[in-house]
């Protein structure tokens, strides 16, 4: 069975076929009707067949739930199809969802299409599928601060996440370069800093601009929108709004929010430029208070467990140069600059627990945590910088997503060579990022048990449009779903030769999808950016 992620018992019950016709009905049991309704609105646009409501025994597809000791588990789900028709049970509503992607899969490349074509196959082979994912974080980053994704765009990435049983869409909100969510009490976050000037083409050492504004932002219902859209997938959406770092838009909204007594912050915009900004902000308690109410209406618009506060890559020389930041060291008593930063996760770590929600960041979250109190309980780490910051959360108790730049960065160039698109770091093959291992070497049982799972981490400076996106991103976010999903082998033991052949019925389905991903062969003529400058890293990455 060509199927993706790979299950993770599948014994086909001989040669024959259900087909599904005109008299195909679905029969929903309790808990069960949004899977009905996303299949008969899916497969009945693509089969053109009613699927309607029905209990009659024979040319029916059964939908249970089954949570007790027996059943399938969390999230996992059993499928038999027979001649006499297909039972799909779920361990829960999830897994019920999951195990109907399987159902869409096992029906063919047109499936996937918005409307019946002539002679399409409308049959499934006699199977039992016994199914449950290695992880509960499962996931996407996707930076629509660089290059803003419209509305559109999002729930389009939506629908094809829940196609590979990813189930966390990590939306990088803010930015240096601009500014994504609309905050009512702070309406000049979105007037000023949503939109920027001009943009570099290409890397940052590249001569080349592209002479035109760029902007947008997410409304209010426009982001509820699109977590109702996600949770009806069983995705859930992750906000990151960055603190301390990364706040050049912020600061060119609200001037205050910066280091005035070392920078004429009133002449800051939004910025133009790739790379990390030296505008932080300031560490003061009206900014302090001036997040809490960003927050506050952020929580408001994403229900989820966990909120991203960024942390990453804050440059420290404003605050070296600050009076009113040293000072503001010495009354914390936190030491140096990294406890200076410290205290900002610390603070929003806990209030952000104090209601019901838990904070996750980069993993330079750890930066000064050590000199300090520690990183509050509870909090999360995202490991991009290699493995060591997972393992040290790890190992000091706290849970962690594993998502090193140098396997799982899908802007990173995928060939070597002059044809790939403005190259970018390492280069990181379908093959590599199918032999990520998100579980580090040297944890123990009880350690190991701390890494929720892993994400793929699409960053846009040099993503200027869906396209671009889509070329990064597939086919190598498939291999990363099977890691995510799958109880795989050791990394070396992994059959890549078996999943290539299986890739093969699967770019039909991404065509079908309307996925302008990376042929197997390399670029078509019109994905290469001939002439535009990158920043390609030789040899292999760091093993870290």
């Amino acid at each position: 069975m060509d199927l993706i992620p790979q299950p993770g018992h599948v014994v086909p019950e001989g040669a024959g076929y259900f087909p599904l016709g005109p008299g195909t009905t679905l029969d929903a049991r309790d808990g069960t009707h949004g899977t009905e309704r996303w299949l008969r609105s899916v497969l009945g646009a693509a089969t053109g067949l009613p699927l309607a409501p029905g209990t009659a025994p024979g040319d029916t597809v059964r939908l249970a739930l089954d949570a007790g000791d027996g059943g399938p588990g969390p999230e996992g789900y059993h499928l038999d199809v027979t001649p006499d028709g297909v039972r799909l049970t779920g361990g829960d509503a999830a897994g019920l969802f999951w195990g109907a992607q399987t159902l869409r899969q096992l029906l063919g490349p047109d499936a996937f299409r918005r409307a019946p074509l002539p002679g399409s196959d409308r049959r499934l082979p006699l199977v039992s599928v016994r199914d449950a994912p290695r992880f509960r974080w499962r996931g996407l980053m996707l930076d629509v601060a660089r290059h803003f994704t419209p509305k559109d765009g999002v729930l389009r990435h939506l629908d094809l996440m829940a196609a590979h049983k990813l189930n966390v869409l990590h939306l990088h909100l803010t930015d240096d370069q601009g500014w994504r969510v609309e905050i009512a009490r702070y309406p000049r976050l979105t007037e000023v800093g949503s939109w920027r000037s001009r943009s570099r083409f290409g890397h940052r050492a590249s001569p080349l601009w592209e002479d035109k504004p760029h902007g947008g932002f997410y409304t209010k219902d426009d982001l509820r929108e699109i977590v109702a859209y996600a949770a009806e997938r069983h995705i859930t959406v992750v906000p990151e709004i960055d603190v301390p770092g990364h706040s050049q838009a912020a600061i060119a909204a609200y001037p205050e929010l910066g280091n005035t007594d070392v920078v004429d912050t009133e002449s800051l915009a939004v910025w133009d430029d790739w790379g990390i900004s030296p505008h932080v902000l300031a560490p003061t308690e009206a900014v302090v208070r001036f997040y809490e109410g960003v927050f506050e209406e952020v929580l408001e618009l994403f229900p989820s467990e966990f909120v991203h506060i960024g942390g990453d890559e804050c440059l420290k020389d404003e605050w070296r140069r600050s009076p009113a930041a040293q000072a503001r060291i010495r009354e914390l008593g936190v030491g140096d600059e990294d406890g200076l930063q410290a205290w900002f996760v610390g603070h929003f770590a806990d209030w952000l627990a104090a209601r019901g929600r838990r904070l996750v960041g980069w993993d330079e979250i750890l930066q000064g945590a050590s000199g300090g109190r520690g990183l509050p309980p509870g909090a999360a780490v995202a490991s991009w910088r290699g493995y060591a910051g997972g393992v040290a959360a790890a190992r000091a108790g706290h849970d962690v997503v594993m998502c090193p730049e140098q396997y799982v960065y899908l802007d990173h160039r995928q060939a070597a060579g002059g044809d790939e698109p403005v190259p970018i770091g390492f280069v990181r093959t379908l093959e590599d990022v199918y032999r990520f291992e998100p579980v580090p070497a040297g944890l123990t049982a009880e350690q190991a048990g701390h890494v929720l799972g892993t994400q793929a981490n699409v960053w846009t400076e040099v993503l200027e449009d869906a396209g671009r996106v889509d070329y990064q991103t597939y086919p190598r976010l498939a291999a990363l779903a099977e890691v995510a999903w799958s109880a795989l082998p050791a990394p070396g033991e992994r059959d890549f030769a078996g999943f290539g052949d299986r890739m093969a019925a699967h770019y039909r389905r991404l065509d079908a999808l309307g996925v302008g991903y990376r042929p197997p062969g390399g670029p078509h003529p019109w994905q290469r950016r001939p002439g535009i400058t990158g920043r390609p890293i030789e040899g292999p990455p760091p093993n870290r």
